[in-house]
């Protein structure tokens, strides 16, 4: 009986030795294979908006029909949303973006702002 145990004990930590690992090796293949976009394209409803270019730094505040409003800023190359009216501000607490495919989503508002790059609509992703 006590042997049995302790295979089990060991089978365990090796189970959560490979979950481990293989977090760790999927966290670095991301990592590495980000890159930092050149512009961010605000959507609302499924609409671009507008489209910022990350060299320069700028802020818009995105007018909504229903009078709702959404700040966001470009900052050294980095996108983020300084203010917004919604209830919950998930979007305002969101840290900067700067990678191609990074988003910051206002679900209240609809509103998206993604991070693109040289060619990045018709480049196939990691996933895929």
């Amino acid at each position: 009986m006590k042997n049995f145990v302790n295979k089990k004990i060991r089978n365990d930590i090796l189970l959560v030795l490979v979950i481990i690992s293989l977090a760790l090796i999927a966290f670095l293949v991301f990592k590495l294979s980000a890159r930092e976009g050149s512009e961010a394209v605000i959507t609302v409803d499924g609409n671009t908006y507008a489209t910022l270019p990350l060299s320069e730094n700028a802020t818009l505040t995105v007018t909504l029909e229903n009078g709702g409003e959404n700040t966001v800023t470009v900052k050294g190359g980095e996108v983020f949303v300084t203010s917004a009216d919604c209830p919950d501000k998930i979007c305002v607490s969101h840290r900067p973006i700067k990678n191609v495919g990074e988003t910051i989503v206002c679900l209240p508002h609809k509103v998206v702002v993604t991070i693109e790059g040289e060619g990045s609509g018709s480049d196939v992703d990691i996933i895929s």
